[in-house]
């Protein structure tokens, strides 16, 4: 059974068996622009968390990333579901980061200059948890507007902020891989958590990589087929080991899957 907290430890400690470094998104933006501290040799894997949903899911998973002695990203909403204080400070003290998870565009109805200063007020907000230096764009999928236009106008770099990953990574040299759909070939049914147009994925070995599930990704590493750095991108309020609440999540998400797929049919 996919999507338990049982199969996902087993994929953390294949990563740690296979040798990879974990970084924080932050730590990986910073080596980008500082030689000195290049990663592009190293076996590399950066875990990013979009906390959607159900804080406490993901405090879990901080903790069992603490327990192996490893490190994540953890980008938090401001809505009430997402942000919790306590459990932001946690993930912090942990040796996480944490990030703004940003949709602004959403809130303010795709009026830039609103969202604009929503934004900031918001990332003031969390300066008051924790230094906010990467931020990362909630894709909501039945909305109209794109959260990342904001950038198209103002710059989040002027605010202290060094990376968003749908800017600021090369999706041909680190591989980027979301369950998005609780599946990890979900790209039928992925409206917005994707590379940019700006930035394509032109890789071809990347292109033919596909990945169902959390198995088929593990015995990709015994293999020795997957790629040498990725980020691997989870919701955990996705992932449980409680019988009712991976049934409910695996209904609610089918259901969403072919609302978004009849969206994407709609938006071409």
């Amino acid at each position: 059974m996919d999507f338990t907290i049982t199969i996902y430890k087993t994929l953390i400690n294949s990563l740690q068996h296979h040798g990879f470094e974990f970084h924080t998104f932050r730590e990986y933006a910073s080596s980008i622009s500082q030689p000195q501290k290049s990663t592009a040799n190293n076996k590399l894997i950066i875990l990013r968390h979009d906390v959607d949903d159900k804080p406490q899911n993901s405090l879990r998973f901080a903790r069992i990333q603490a327990s192996s002695g490893i490190v994540g990203t953890y980008y938090f909403r401001i809505v009430p579901k997402s942000y919790n204080q306590k459990i932001a400070k946690e993930i912090v003290e942990l040796g996480h980061e944490v990030g703004y998870h940003y949709e602004s565009m959403d809130t303010c109805k795709g009026n830039v200059d609103k969202a604009y200063d929503d934004f900031c007020k918001n990332l003031e907000k969390f300066n008051k948890l924790t230094e906010i230096k990467t931020i990362s764009m909630h894709g909501s999928p039945m909305s109209p507007y794109d959260n990342r236009a904001i950038w198209e106008k103002y710059d989040y770099q002027k605010l202290g902020i060094i990376a968003e990953p749908y800017f600021d990574i090369d999706f041909n040299k680190l591989y980027y891989l979301t369950e998005t759909g609780r599946r990890w070939d979900g790209h039928l049914y992925n409206l917005r958590d994707k590379a940019t147009m700006e930035n394509p994925v032109t890789n071809s070995k990347f292109l033919k990589l596909r990945y169902h599930s959390t198995q088929n990704i593990i015995d990709a590493l015994d293999a020795g087929t997957f790629p040498k750095q990725a980020m691997l991108n989870f919701h955990p309020q996705r992932w449980s080991d409680k019988l009712l609440p991976w049934i409910k999540e695996f209904v609610w998400q089918n259901v969403k899957n072919q609302g978004k797929h009849i969206l994407i049919k709609i938006r071409k």
